[in-house]
C-alpha cells in the first residue's frame, strides 16, 4: 500500500509572477497537485495575473484582449498567488525574503524569476534622470507600456519604432495595423541581425516597405524632440508623436547582487539552476546559463520544468544543458521562422532560394548531416519540420531543396514523434486531435488542454485552422 510522508512540505519562494515564474508554479502544481511536497508562495509587482507579454504586441493591434492572453493559475493548494507585491531585500542566511508591504516569506527554498527591464540607449531626450521615460516614449516590455502605448497610438499619426530586433518589427506591425504611419531605426547595418543574414533582412524590410513601414537600417538614433520627432545621426528627422523604445533588456538582478549573489550580465546558475547561494535559484530573463537561453520562452519554460523536476523530487536527475533557439516572427502577413547559425562558414554545406519578387527567401546551412541554421521567409508548411529537424539534430534527407520547398517523407526506420505544432509547449497535431476529441472547440479549450497557443503565439493561426477545418469537417451540435 502506499504510504504517505508525514514531513511538512518544504516552502518554496518565488520572486517574480511573469512568464516563467507562473509557468514554473503550474509545473510544480502539475508535479505536486495536492502540496503534500511542496507549497509555493508566488509574489510578483504587477497588480495584474499573470499573462504572456509575448503577445503584447497582438494586444495592441487589437489582435487579442488582455484577457486573451492571460496565463493558466494553478487552482490548487500547493500554489499561493500575491500580485502587485515586490520584494525589497533577501537574507540568504536566514532565508528570508523582505516584501515592500511590510510582511515577509520564509523559505526552504527560493527561486528568484525577476525576468529582465527594458534598456533604454543613453540618447538626449529618452529618459529623465531617475530614469523615467520622457514625454511621448515608451517601451514595450509589459501591460502598463502597453496601456501607454496604446493611448500615444493616434490612427494616422506618425510613430518610430528604435530597435529592429523581433519586439521592434513586431511592434511595428502592429502600429501599422492600428493605421500609424511607422519609421523603424536600426543602427545595425541590417534589421534581426542577430537572426538572419543580409539577403533575408533585405527582403524583409522591402515587405515591411509594402505594408507602409519605413525601414532605417544602420542608423543611429542622435536625440528625442518631444512633440517633433526623432533625429538621427545623419540630420535628418523622422517625424513622431511617440518613439516606442526597443533597443534591448537588461536582466533584474538588483535584489540577488545586493544578497552577495554571484551575478554577471544575469545571475549565474548551473545545470541544475542553482546560484552561488545555497537553496536559491533562478530562471529565465535574469538567469545566465553557459547554455544561453535569456530572452526566450522555451528555454526559460525549460528550465521551470527542470527546476519543478528537482525541487519536487519528482525527477532528480533533471539538468537544464541549454538552448536550441527557433525565433518566429510574429507580424501579421509575414512569416519568418530562423534558428542556428546566421553565416554559415564553409565548412557547412548551404541550399538557398532568394525571391525578392515574391518576398521569399530560404537558406539551409547542413553540417555533418545536421542542420547547422535555417531561414524561412515565405516559407510557412516546412517551417515546423525544419524547426522539429534542428531541434532534434535529426539527420537531413539527401534532397535538402525539396526539405526547403514541402515536406519529404521520411524513410520508416527514420520516422519520428508527429510534428509540432506548438514548440514552447511541446504539442504535436496529434496532441491537438486527441484534445479535440476530448471535447476541446475551441482555441481556448485547447490552451487550457494542451498549453498550445499560450508560448510564443507562433502557432495560434496553425490552431485555429486545424480547429475550423475539425469543426466544419465534423459538425458539433449546437448546446
Amino acid at each position: 500500500m502506499p504510504t504517505h510522508s508525514t514531513h511538512p512540505a518544504r516552502r518554496i519562494a518565488v520572486i517574480g509572477n511573469g512568464m516563467t515564474g507562473s509557468r514554473f508554479a503550474e509545473e510544480v502544481a502539475r508535479r505536486d497537485p495536492a502540496g503534500e511536497r511542496v507549497r509555493v508562495s508566488l509574489v510578483g509587482a504587477e497588480d495584474e495575473p499573470a499573462y504572456n507579454r509575448v503577445l503584447l504586441p497582438g494586444v495592441l493591434a487589437g489582435r487579442y484582449s488582455p484577457a486573451d492572453i492571460r496565463l493558466p493559475v494553478p487552482e490548487t493548494p500547493a500554489v499561493a498567488v500575491r500580485t502587485g507585491t515586490a520584494a525589497r531585500s533577501l537574507d540568504t542566511a536566514r532565508r528570508r525574503v523582505e516584501l515592500d508591504d511590510g510582511t515577509g516569506l520564509d523559505y526552504d527554498e527560493l527561486v528568484l524569476a525577476t525576468g529582465a527591464r527594458a534598456a533604454f540607449p543613453p540618447i538626449p531626450g529618452l529618459a529623465a534622470a531617475d530614469g523615467a521615460p520622457e514625454d511621448g516614449v515608451t517601451a514595450l516590455r509589459d501591460a502598463a507600456d502597453c496601456r501607454r502605448l496604446s493611448a500615444l497610438a493616434r490612427p494616422g499619426g506618425p510613430v518610430v519604432v528604435l530597435g529592429g530586433g523581433v519586439l521592434g518589427l513586431e511592434a511595428a506591425r502592429a502600429l501599422a495595423e492600428r493605421g500609424m504611419r511607422v519609421s523603424l531605426v536600426e543602427s545595425s547595418p541590417w534589421i534581426m541581425r542577430r537572426q538572419i543574414d543580409r539577403p533575408a533582412a533585405g527582403i524583409l524590410a522591402e515587405l515591411y516597405s509594402r505594408l507602409g513601414v519605413a525601414v532605417h537600417s544602420w542608423r543611429v538614433a542622435a536625440r528625442w524632440i518631444p512633440g517633433t520627432g526623432l533625429e538621427l545621426d545623419d540630420g535628418r528627422v523622422l517625424p513622431g508623436d511617440a518613439l516606442v523604445v526597443t533597443a534591448g533588456v537588461r536582466a533584474d538582478t538588483e535584489l540577488a547582487a545586493a544578497a552577495g549573489i554571484d551575478v554577471d550580465h544575469g545571475v549565474r546558475v548551473d545545470d541544475t539552476l542553482a546560484t552561488s547561494a545555497p537553496r536559491v535559484h533562478a530562471i529565465g530573463d535574469c538567469a545566465q546559463h553557459p547554455g544561453g537561453g535569456s530572452g526566450l520562452v522555451q528555454p526559460g519554460w525549460e528550465q521551470a520544468a527542470v527546476l519543478a523536476d528537482l525541487l519536487t523530487g519528482t525527477r532528480p536527475a533533471s539538468r537544464y544543458t541549454g538552448a536550441r533557439p527557433v525565433t518566429r516572427l510574429k507580424a501579421e502577413g509575414i512569416e519568418l521562422t530562423a534558428m542556428g547559425e546566421t553565416e554559415a562558414d564553409d565548412t557547412a554545406e548551404t541550399v538557398t532560394i532568394a525571391d525578392p519578387h515574391g518576398g521569399r527567401y530560404a537558406k539551409l546551412s547542413v553540417r555533418d548531416e545536421r542542420i547547422a541554421g535555417a531561414v524561412l521567409l515565405g516559407f510557412p508548411d516546412p517551417a515546423a519540420a525544419v524547426a522539429q529537424m534542428f531541434d532534434s539534430r535529426a539527420p537531413v534527407p539527401a534532397d535538402r531543396l525539396a526539405l526547403l520547398t514541402g515536406r519529404p517523407t521520411p524513410a520508416p526506420e527514420q520516422a519520428g514523434p508527429a510534428p509540432l505544432v506548438c514548440r514552447c509547449n511541446a504539442v504535436s497535431r496529434d496532441d491537438l486531435e486527441t484534445a479535440w476529441l476530448d471535447g476541446a472547440r475551441t482555441r481556448e479549450d485547447i490552451a487550457r488542454t494542451t498549453r498550445a497557443t499560450t508560448g510564443c503565439g507562433g502557432c495560434t493561426r496553425d490552431v485555429d485552422a486545424l480547429l475550423s477545418g475539425w469543426n466544419d469537417a465534423r459538425p458539433v451540435p449546437a448546446p
